[in-house]
């Protein structure tokens, strides 16, 4: 006997119908189905995971939302912006005899009479949007896909006709449809009736650009309705793959559901975005870590002759961009790879924030946009921000609650872990700051140096923990942000910025991804070696303190993993105090120059 043929791709909820009426014919009761499988996740683990078919589900994104077809297959990546609830649904009732189910859907596409056996259920709303601050080159397209999912519809589309006929071939299709046309209601396109069969076809380009005027066309959102997962998986400002149903018009329009729907969505309206946005009913989701958000094929093993060769590539790399002052491009390369690791009651361990000072108002015209350009080219979500009275006094840093529609603002940091923000000091004059600039300033030395940011919720602040790379260029050491390295920037030359390969950039990018996350130890043997150095350095200045040794182990940390090495080593630890000992003579000599120009 020949088993079900599921058209995973292009008739999603025809699996889900499928395997729902396959469960229940073999005795399984509906009732017991709330927040569990039946077999309709397994059968798309199975074709997107196990048959390795992920590949083949198209993106959804503001180029691809032009040809995909409603109640198709798709994927969505992006970052967590608010968690909207739970939203109650129908999740099976009975159609006379029929158990039915709404799962994976918007609306019902049968009849719905309130009755004892109908099922509620819950599902997880989210609200996703584009990373904040993702460039260019992380962006991956559907385009290759447009030619061969069309083919597919084309191929495809009386074989599912065939497939839905068989079905449902014991249902009254003439009531269904009168129903269904009467109550206006969607989703209709798994319903083995010409006219019905049609409607996803139909939904084309403009039908669905024309719906997009409330929002940017070029930042697509999402909603996401999550089933049977643990809340603990995700939280916000994740950065996850969602596979699952897309529809269009997720949001609910009263007057054209029953009026048990009604009853059950009064509450989520109150949640959802006032725009009609795209939804995705997901399937499978997971959390993606920075290097999988790379596009390029270059993905090697991180072996130890190759780490070393894009190491110094790159820093020679990073050495031309800011003018030959190689002492800043070692700072600025651990910078690059720093993030937390771990947090010790309030120190975020593994953060190294930069201050690159004496910029003046040349030398930022030239160097500050070419460190931002590197910047941009190397790491997948950056920002700048042009620090000045006017922008502190002004703008909203802080994710804020809309208690009157329950929606969470978003703000300037509200982003997604291995965010990197560039803040130019040098536009900074004096002032008098408002309470909202105090309020600003405050959020930026929290951020720098706790990694975390005050949420306001009106009545109370929520701490949320951050791991954003914080770089400062100023022209004195700024007194806002106190960063963890303080160098003065010394350019000895400005070269022409040369063409940088593709292929070296790759290389660049898949360095910095990988070897950030690197695991780190100290042998028992090095561990002493560093402590007799620690405390002889205490014993030379009385200045240094947990701060100062503290950064000192960060730097040898992210020296080793820069070599693509698990463990400090004495030349390391040597580099650490090599590179220590020049920035402090380099401060000593910065002060002495501002002694002599006052």
């Amino acid at each position: 006997m020949v088993g079900l043929q599921y058209d995973c791709l292009q008739n999603p909820l025809g699996a889900v119908r499928l395997t729902f009426e396959k469960a229940v014919a073999s005795g399984s009761d509906p009732a017991t189905f709330n927040g569990k499988d039946w077999g309709a996740t397994t059968i798309f683990r199975d074709f997107l995971i196990d048959k390795g078919c992920l590949s083949q589900v198209p993106i959804l994104s503001s180029e691809s939302i032009s040809w995909l077809k409603p109640n198709s297959l798709v994927r969505f990546r992006g970052m967590i912006q608010d968690m909207l609830g739970n939203e109650f649904y129908v999740g099976a009732y009975k159609d006379g005899s029929i158990w039915r189910t709404n799962k994976f859907m918007d609306v019902s596409q049968f009849p719905m009479c309130s009755s004892s056996d109908m099922q509620i259920w819950e599902r997880r709303l989210l609200y996703c949007v584009p990373v904040p601050g993702q460039n260019l080159w992380v962006d991956y397209s559907s385009k290759p896909l447009i030619n061969q999912y069309e083919n597919l519809t084309i191929l495809q589309k009386e074989k599912r006709q065939r497939e839905d006929d068989s079905a449902i071939d014991h249902m009254d299709l003439s009531e269904c449809v009168g129903s269904l046309c009467n109550k206006k209601m969607r989703e209709g396109g798994s319903i083995a009736d010409s006219s019905q069969q049609q409607e996803p076809e139909t939904v084309g380009t403009f039908s669905i650009t024309h719906k997009m005027t409330d929002f940017d066309k070029n930042y697509l959102p999402c909603l996401v309705k999550i089933y049977d997962s643990p809340e603990s998986e995700m939280k916000l400002n994740d950065i996850v793959e969602f596979v699952g149903i897309f529809t269009f018009g997720a949001e609910l329009e009263k007057g054209g559901f029953d009026e048990v729907y009604d009853g059950l969505c009064e509450d989520a309206l109150v949640h959802r975005p006032s725009a009609k946005i795209p939804c995705l009913h997901c399937f499978i989701h997971r959390k993606l870590a920075t290097d999988e958000l790379l596009s390029s094929s270059f993905t090697p093993e991180p072996k130890s002759h190759l780490v070393k060769e894009i190491r110094k590539s790159l820093l020679g790399h990073l050495t031309s961009v800011i003018g030959n002052d190689g002492l800043a491009a070692h700072f600025m390369l651990l910078h690059l790879l720093s993030k937390v690791h771990a947090r010790v009651d309030s120190v975020a361990v593994g953060k190294l924030s930069l201050n690159l000072t004496s910029f003046n108002e040349e030398s930022i015209s030239v160097f500050g946009n070419r460190i931002s350009v590197a910047v941009k080219k190397l790491l997948p979500f950056t920002h700048h921000i042009p620090l000045t009275v006017e922008y502190l006094n002004s703008t909203s840093l802080a994710p804020r609650k809309d208690y009157q529609t329950d929606r969470l603002e978003t703000a300037v940091l509200q982003l997604a872990e291995g965010s990197h923000i560039t803040i130019d000091e040098t536009q900074l004059k004096a002032g008098t700051l408002n309470s909202t600039g105090v309020e600003n300033a405050m959020l930026l030395k929290n951020l720098i140096e706790l990694q975390k940011v005050d949420y306001d919720f009106k009545y109370y602040k929520m701490e949320m923990a951050a791991d954003v790379q914080l770089l400062v260029l100023s022209e004195v050491k700024s007194n806002i942000l106190p960063a963890d390295i303080v160098l003065p920037f010394q350019p000895s030359s400005v070269c022409e910025s040369e063409p940088v390969p593709l292929e070296a950039l790759e290389a660049w990018r898949w360095y910095l991804a990988t070897l950030r996350s690197t695991a780190h130890s100290i042998e028992p043997e090095m561990q002493k070696v560093v402590e007799d150095d620690l405390v002889a350095a205490r014993q030379a200045d009385r200045s240094l303190g947990s701060h100062d040794f503290s950064r000192w182990l960060t730097v040898g940390r992210l020296i080793s993993a820069s070599f693509g090495e698990t463990c400090l080593s004495l030349d390391h630890w040597e580099m650490v105090k090599e590179l220590e000992r020049l920035r402090r003579e380099r401060l000593k000599d910065g002060c002495s120059q501002t002694l002599r120009d006052a």
